[in-house]
């Protein structure tokens, strides 16, 4: 394959190298591409079942790519090797992110699932550490100093949550306050938390909120 005229939604291109060249790896709606920075050439492909909105940006550690998107899409790892083949290591409904983020961190991967709520996933196997499906509702997750920052999308409830593979062991919560009247109806939260200095920055359309989270 030498070019691709497919439009990318919102997944974002990662940056990696293999055999010793730069090269970027986007996830399409129809197919996972990894293509040479040189020139452009697309090296390898493999495809993917996304439909409407493919959000989430994929996650290279090593020689692995993890990616997943919602609509029934699922996840799926395959791994690169040098002459440019791809293997696939699985491929399931497990974690299904319509959008809102997931964090690897060490061997698990951990994010909300549709209709499997917040789910600690084994990134090599693909298999279920743990999950909840009660305490917070689906929304964008972020990672500082050993801790998750969750937000739900319908609430603004926000959750802080160890971030263990060993089960959901909430430290603390609050509901965004005030919320915006622009929104629309159908419209939910959708902006990432951000964390950066000690600082937590979230978002509701033309509200920006900042806590001074160092202590916690």
């Amino acid at each position: 394959t030498s070019s691709v005229d497919e439009t990318a939604h919102y997944s974002s291109i990662v940056v990696t190298e293999q055999a010793g060249r730069e090269i970027g790896v986007q996830l399409l709606v129809s197919q996972l591409i990894g293509f040479s920075l040189n020139d452009g050439k697309v090296l390898w492909s493999v495809p993917w079942g996304g439909s409407t909105a493919v959000v989430p940006t994929p996650i290279v550690w090593k020689n692995d790519v993890y990616v997943t998107s919602g609509y029934g899409a699922g996840c799926m790892l395959v791994r690169l090797h040098n002459d440019d083949t791809i293997e696939q290591i699985y491929d399931n409904n497990l974690m299904t992110n319509h959008h809102g983020g997931v964090i690897r961190l060490g061997n698990y991967l951990y994010g909300y699932s549709e209709g499997k709520g917040w789910v600690c996933q084994n990134l090599a196997t693909g298999t279920k550490k743990c999950s909840e499906r009660t305490a917070l509702g689906k929304g964008g997750i972020a990672y500082a100093d050993s801790r998750f920052y969750c937000i739900s999308e319908n609430e603004g409830h926000v959750v802080l949550i160890d971030a263990s593979e060993e089960g959901w062991h909430e430290q603390g919560r609050f509901t965004l306050d005030p919320q915006t009247e622009l929104r629309k109806p159908r419209g939910k939260i959708w902006v990432h938390p951000v964390i950066a200095n000690g600082r937590l920055y979230l978002r509701d359309q033309e509200l920006l909120f900042c806590f001074d989270i160092r202590d916690y």
